[in-house]
């Protein structure tokens, strides 16, 4: 097959990329805007590959989206293309509106124009998955899973707008008949993740013997996934899922933010000592507007439906983790130099400026 990934250069994206060829052998032609969060090196490990393309493009240009459909003429489109940091969203949210519910529209309705010209068996074959996140429910109490039927009610900037893209992909669905899959997943984590997210922030700052902020009191919970279990789960809910339906992807590991960034400071105590405990360094900061309390999936429609099970617990993916950076300097150094260097995101006081 030949799929054409938006956003594959981001931290899913690019995992969905690497698997797609490396595992599956399958042709991916990569559509990204290359914003701050996008990195070809990630790529690497494919990109000599006959089997791997890239087109450097923005979702929201329809002329753009029309000619690279044309030009590739895929046989499925995986949608992850996004703004994606809640923090950033807070501070700034105009270009999560743009890129995730204008940029939304402006693909389905180009892959839409797209399929109309192509003969009828061609085009009943195509197929598109719209990746989404969990957040897009809200906050949970102490008890209870998200599942496919629960009620939106999203708390951020970037909730919102991933919501408003779900709805958005259905009403395409339900109106013109578009041949789409929308999967909603927790909390990903894993190698080639951008340094603004909690899980690498803390392992760069405590390998520089920096301070390591935890929002509040540190009992945010969150389900984690591994990336590649993720990249694993899309493919197979972008080939089996019914077309109109939703499937929810998590790796059932509830973890709360301090039992994360507690576990990262107790590995680097042994995979890169300091002659102090990493602990040491956790500093408890005001937390940031409208954060959810708790997310937890109930993965049992895409289990049993798709047949997918994560294969890594937190344990083993978060040593798996800690050890790629320590190992892969030569991906993030460019990336926390130039990009983002650790400092705090989306607070009111910076909306304001």
């Amino acid at each position: 097959m030949r799929i054409l990934v938006t956003g594959g250069a981001g931290f899913i994206g690019s995992a969905v990329c690497r698997h797609l060829i490396t595992d599956l052998g399958h042709d991916v032609v990569n559509v990204d805007a290359l914003t701050y969060a996008a990195s070809l090196t990630s790529l690497d490990p494919v990109s000599n590959s006959g089997r791997y393309v890239f087109e450097q493009a923005d979702i929201r240009d329809r002329a753009a989206m029309d000619a690279v459909l044309e030009r590739h003429s895929p046989d499925a489109i995986m949608h992850l293309a996004a703004e994606s940091h809640v923090d950033r969203s807070i501070s700034g949210s105009s270009i999560f509106l743009e890129t995730n519910i204008m940029g939304t529209a402006t693909l389905l309705e180009a892959v839409r124009a797209w399929r109309d010209r192509l003969p009828a068996d061609k085009a009943a074959a195509v197929r598109m998955l719209h990746i989404s996140t969990d957040e897009v429910y809200g906050s949970l109490g102490d008890d209870g899973l998200f599942t496919e039927e629960t009620p939106y009610d999203p708390s951020s900037p970037y909730s919102a707008s991933k919501a408003a893209s779900d709805h958005l992909v259905r009403a395409w669905v339900r109106t013109y008949g578009m041949p789409c899959v929308i999967s909603n997943c927790s909390n990903n984590y894993g190698p080639y993740h951008f340094p603004e997210k909690l899980i690498p922030l803390v392992i760069l700052n405590a390998l520089e013997g920096k301070e390591l902020p935890v929002y509040g009191d540190g009992k945010n919970i969150r389900d984690w996934l591994y990336v590649e279990d993720h990249a694993r789960a899309l493919v197979m809910v972008l080939l089996k899922g019914r077309f109109g339906e939703k499937y929810n992807i998590g790796g059932r590991n509830e973890r709360t933010n301090i039992q994360v960034v507690e576990r990262i400071c107790d590995l680097m105590d042994g995979m890169a000592p300091k002659g102090h405990a990493h602990r040491d360094l956790i500093r408890f900061v005001t937390d940031r507007p409208g954060h959810d309390q708790r997310y937890a999936i109930d993965a049992t429609k895409t289990e049993n439906e798709i047949g997918w099970r994560a294969q890594e617990d937190f344990d083993s993916g978060i040593e798996k983790t800690v050890r790629w950076y320590l190992d892969n300097e030569s991906w993030w150094r460019p990336l926390r130099d130039k990009v983002y260097s650790g400092q705090r995101l989306g607070t009111l006081e910076t909306s304001k400026q």
